[in-house]
């Protein structure tokens, strides 16, 4: 009967192992939504993944090499994806890239029509793009 239960032991703590690091490489794969959180951890996200947990921007411009056709800088907007501190949404997010990396997060308090001089800047620590 020890055994049964000494078993029995093991396999529950690898069961709560499993589901933690299950747990723990969710949250490491999900982008925080909190404004300074988001701008923080933006850089270690590729586009792919920004698109996987966000869906398609609402909004984007892409700046293409002439004669390649090669992307080397991209605008993108989404909407009601950020909150302040106090839990309100920003309208609009916008995401500024060069190359595959978001070197500068904008939010903005309208649509985004009204270009994002309207909005808080932040340039995103870590992200320093290949030109």
């Amino acid at each position: 009967m020890k055994c049964i239960s000494l078993i029995g032991i093991i396999f529950t703590q690898i069961l709560i192992i499993q589901t933690a690091t299950a747990e723990e490489i969710k949250i490491a794969n999900e982008i925080p939504t909190l404004e300074r959180d988001f701008v923080n951890a933006i850089s270690g996200f590729d586009k792919a993944k920004i698109i996987a947990q966000f869906g398609e921007p609402a909004k984007s411009d892409d700046v293409k090499i002439k004669g390649t056709g090669k992307v080397v800088a991209s605008i993108w907007q989404y909407h009601f994806i950020n909150t302040t501190p106090d839990g309100t949404y920003y309208e609009t997010t916008e995401l500024d890239f060069i190359n595959d990396k978001v070197v500068q997060v904008v939010f903005i308090n309208n649509d985004g029509a009204e270009g994002s001089d309207s909005g808080q800047k932040f340039d995103v620590p870590n992200s320093k793009p290949e030109l």
